[in-house]
């Protein structure tokens, strides 16, 4: 090689971001991306409002294509290209031509494995029958549009209670589809405390999803090899299309097998750099690492945000630079038709784990000036470490106008702020915006009260 070659394993939000960065600052730097898929710089994100029918076509969700990076920027975007094997002593990788099927190794100088996060599909008889989808990339997206495009569909069963889940629900009920929901837990939204989860499980049923909390799925009734029940064990739910919302995994079997160092979940291992155990090798996006910044540990979460500034981080120090990445605190956000849910930082069952003593207060308030056309309701916890009186987490329900709120306390939380110091904050305020007091100092005030 003549020049210094950067290899990308990945062409969504890790590895565009990193290769993009890398070639601003180093124009002379070889940089190709090997994708497996046909797509790059796709916003996964934006399925569920695609087969939702709120947009109305794929293009509008790649934000930018492998013809682009090549022309723009130089970046030789090969999709339709799979690694399937890294051999870090020699510094080179095995791709496979997915077209041709004909492999054939090539060599880097520095690596980056950006290969996301992959649905969690269930071990269960009929698991592999036909109309069950996961939802991770544009193309499953694209293949749950087209199903439902093509007909026959009534009865929807999301197996499921999470974002992926939820939001699919919410896309399918809005197009009148007959939609139940199985969850193992006895609430959705297991990322919120059992009393924030049931205001989520109330939203969906008065949207029009049947819910069956509490019940373990077992296995998937099947005819001709296509589904058309879901078993749990107390019922059996018929189904013409089933959409598994059960979370995702790492998808990092191809750096463990190279020997590269595994983290939390079994994601890859990473410094804030972006650095893995391996000279040369760096890891970013979903298959890779985070550290929380409120309970000091690693930590694991799969969001296109995170994987952004993950992507970064990695190609500025890539492209000669130096950037760190010091951590998240667990920010999401979602919607249920007309319910924001949002939460951020740590829960109870996190806090009772670490050890860590806690208050907590639960408000309810009113999205803009109670007497302001079009004010709604909102709930809004917040969670106080006893004692100092440090801000440990948020969560809020509510309706238009809620989930952002969540943007001033994960923000207290990076500046490491205690509930009596968030009292003070100088919000902006005015009646169509919010009452005199925000409903996310109130709820502090009141935390604040109990220390």
């Amino acid at each position: 090689m003549s020049k210094e070659r950067l290899v990308v394993i990945g062409g969504d939000a890790a590895g565009m971001s990193a290769a993009s960065q890398a070639r601003r600052r180093r124009p002379e730097l070889d940089i190709i991306v090997f994708e497996r898929g046909p797509y790059t710089s796709f916003s996964a994100c934006g399925i569920p409002y695609y087969v939702g029918r709120l947009v109305d076509s794929e293009e509008k969700l790649i934000m930018r294509t492998p013809e682009k990076f090549r022309e723009q920027d130089g970046i030789d975007v090969r999709v339709l290209h799979e690694v399937e094997e890294i051999d870090t002593a020699g510094k080179k990788v095995r791709v496979r031509d997915l077209k041709s099927g004909k492999s054939a190794w090539v060599p880097y100088d520095q690596l980056l494995i950006a290969t996301g996060a992959l649905p969690v599909r269930p071990d269960l008889p009929g698991a592999d029958a036909a109309d069950i989808f996961g939802v991770s990339t544009l193309e499953s997206g694209l293949k749950i549009r087209r199903r439902l495009d093509k007909g026959g569909v009534k009865k929807v069963v999301i197996v499921g209670g999470g974002y992926i889940g939820l939001e699919m629900a919410e896309a399918l009920v809005m197009n009148d589809y007959d939609v139940s929901l199985i969850s193992r837990p006895t609430q959705v939204m297991g990322t919120l405390d059992e009393d924030m989860g049931a205001l989520v499980s109330q939203a969906l049923r008065d949207a029009g999803v049947t819910l069956y909390l509490d019940e373990a799925l077992t296995s998937f009734e099947t005819k001709s090899g296509k589904v058309i029940g879901v078993v749990t064990d107390k019922r059996t739910l018929p189904a013409d299309i089933v959409i598994l919302g059960l979370g995702v995994q790492p998808n990092a079997v191809l750096a463990a097998t190279a020997g590269i160092p595994l983290g939390k979940k079994g994601s890859i291992r990473v410094n804030e750099r972006m650095e893995t155990g391996i000279a040369g090798v760096w890891a970013a996006g979903d298959c890779a690492e985070s550290f929380h910044l409120v309970s000091r540990k690693p930590f694991y979460i799969a969001l296109g945000t995170v994987a952004n500034r993950h992507g970064r981080v990695a190609g500025i120090n890539l492209g000669g630079g130096y950037a760190t990445f010091p951590g998240v605190v667990g920010t999401a956000v979602t919607k249920i038709c007309h319910m924001e849910v949002a939460r951020t930082g740590l829960q109870e069952k996190e806090l009772r784990k670490l050890g860590i003593e806690w208050v907590s207060a639960v408000i309810k308030s009113r999205t803009k000036a109670g007497y302001y056309p079009g004010a709604g309701e909102i709930t809004v916890k917040v969670l106080a470490e006893r004692g100092s009186g440090r801000l440990l987490g948020g969560q809020i329900v509510g309706m238009e106008g809620s989930a952002k709120r969540i943007d001033t306390l994960a923000t207290a939380l990076h500046a490491g702020f205690t509930v009596e110091e968030m009292i003070n904050l100088d919000l902006g305020y005015a009646p169509p915006f919010s009452p005199v007091w925000d409903p996310v100092v109130i709820a502090a005030r009141e935390a604040a009260k109990k220390l």
